[in-house]
């Protein structure tokens, strides 16, 4: 069945990927970026380029996540050219990389800000018309990080990472009772086929980063990239999350995971995470809530009442 599907963040890497994979499999795919006329030019061309050569429906949409101005009137023009919106995906998201002492408060905020945040102002904006709808999915694109191997270097990143993964556990169990199916996405470390290391922000605080550099975490930087290149398989794809969200999405509604990981590294999240989701899965019974593991179907209750 032909979704309309929002994706946040989808001027490269996984957005990207994704974006175009939903288009090529028959859905309506809102590819959000920001400065579509300025710096994102470019993308946008390239996306309708893709679009005409493939005969999908692939749409570039201006959202800046960062802005709560710019998320309302893009999902307000979503829903008044196709009355719905079916599959919201947040995707959305920057990597800093160095000592964490070397960061400012500020630079934690403005992370946070665009890894967790930023869902939220979609969410107030867009949840609204699903839960209207009485059906929909939400999907989130987590990180291995949040609960398997986490190498220095990357600790401001890895804490927004995880407090997204906590939102979205959360906002999962709030929106069964309204219809509304949540699925979370956890790709591992791909050192290529993305811009996350190469677009990484750097500290503010160079004086207090040079300091490590000086002292005994010397070439540290280097350290770390190199094992995480070790690690990650000769054949690893980025384009699999693409596929894997493909196929989420293409699932019928109430039959999907919550939980999809895609880590050629296999750094031990997935492990972790059947531990916790199942003590989590596990509370909610034993206090009467396991109504809540579970979206309502509203279609099945309507032909059942009829």
């Amino acid at each position: 069945m032909k979704q309309i599907v929002l994706i946040t963040g989808a001027s490269s890497g996984f957005g990207a990927l994704t974006a175009r994979a939903l288009a090529k499999a028959g859905h309506t795919v809102y590819a959000s970026m920001r400065e579509t006329e300025g710096r994102n030019a470019a993308q946008v061309e390239a996306a309708r380029e893709f679009a005409n050569e493939n005969k999908a429906d692939l749409r570039t949409i201006e959202l800046d996540v960062a802005s709560q101005e710019s998320v309302d009137p893009a999902i307000q023009e979503i829903v008044r050219d196709n009355g719905r919106i079916d599959v919201l995906i947040h995707n959305a998201g920057h990597m800093v990389f160095g000592p964490a002492e070397a960061f400012t408060p500020e630079q934690l905020a403005e992370l946070y800000d665009v890894n967790v945040l930023s869902t939220q102002r979609v969410n107030r904006a867009a949840l609204p018309q699903l839960r209207k709808q009485r059906r929909g999915l939400v999907v989130w694109v987590s990180s291995s990080s949040a609960a398997g191997g986490t190498p220095p270097y990357l600790a401001p990143y890895f804490a927004a990472k995880a407090g997204m993964d906590a939102m979205a556990v959360v906002y999962a169990r709030e929106l069964t009772r309204w219809g509304i199916e949540t699925s979370i996405i956890v790709p591992g470390a791909f050192t290529g086929g993305t811009n996350h290391f190469a677009h990484a922000g750097s500290p503010a605080d160079e004086a207090r980063a040079a300091e490590y550099e000086a002292g005994p975490y010397a070439g540290f930087a280097d350290q770390v990239r190199t094992g995480f290149a070790s690690i990650v398989p000769a054949d690893a794809d980025v384009s699999a999350v693409a596929a894997a969200i493909v196929r989420l999405v293409d699932t019928p509604f109430g039959k999907r995971p919550f939980r999809v990981h895609i880590d050629p590294t296999e750094d031990g999240a997935e492990v972790v995470n059947a531990v916790s989701d199942r003590v989590r899965a596990e509370l909610l019974r034993r206090i009467g809530l396991g109504d809540l593991l579970r979206p309502r179907d509203f279609r099945t209750d309507a032909q059942d009442a009829a």
